[in-house]
């Protein structure tokens, strides 16, 4: 490792456990690639897997990406009070924070990154409340991210339509996060992110 590199993992290290950082945004606003950078350059930060009903992508592994479930084992997990925050995102498709993925990752001594949609986010700050740091990841424009959203065909074209128009819902909440970082130029949000959460991370809850 060169002395750069160390002076980088002196100051991002994480000197307080039990703390959270909450990355949400619209559907193709980049969350996903940011938190995945932070995940490579920031020590001791465990991404926090969600679960959904959601059908698994070929690219995606039970356990890594999500926790697969079935409508009926969420609803049941639902009724036995395992999760932090629940919700329909979209017609007929659950998402949530499991209670014993955080505690999984605090016992770990990691710091906990989520990767969420708007009210999710919004529902583990309030739970959280100064433990978590709360980003909202916008897009340039609304024209590019439906740009980005068709691009990458993953979706049908009924489902394509729901996410932008949940995405142009969400872009209304996004005074309500902590900070508003801008995805234009992907190097420097990373830049800017990493700042941010360094910063976080060494502040005093």
């Amino acid at each position: 490792m060169t002395q750069g590199q160390e002076e980088v993992d002196a100051e991002t290290k994480t000197e307080v456990t039990n703390k959270l950082i909450i990355f949400s945004a619209p559907s193709g606003s980049g969350k996903t690639t940011v938190v995945r950078h932070l995940l490579n350059t920031i020590p001791d930060l465990e991404f926090s897997i969600s679960a959904t009903t959601r059908a698994k992508r070929p690219n995606e592994t039970h356990g890594v990406d999500y926790y697969f479930y079935t409508k009926e084992a969420f609803l049941e997990a639902v009724e036995e009070n395992k999760f932090i925050e629940h919700e329909e995102v979209y017609n007929g498709i659950f998402y949530g924070t499991l209670k014993s993925e955080v505690d999984r990752l605090w016992a770990a001594k990691k710091t906990v990154i989520f990767d969420l949609d708007v009210q999710g986010g919004l529902a583990i700050k309030k739970y959280y409340q100064d433990r978590a740091l709360a980003l909202f990841l916008k897009p340039p424009s609304v024209e590019i991210l439906e740009e980005r959203l068709r691009n990458r065909s993953t979706e049908s074209a009924s489902q394509l339509e729901e996410r932008i128009a949940k995405a142009k819902t969400e872009l209304k909440f996004e005074h309500q996060f902590d900070k508003v970082i801008v995805n234009d130029v992907l190097s420097d949000t990373f830049v800017t992110a990493k700042e941010v959460v360094a910063s976080f991370l060494k502040s005093e809850v």
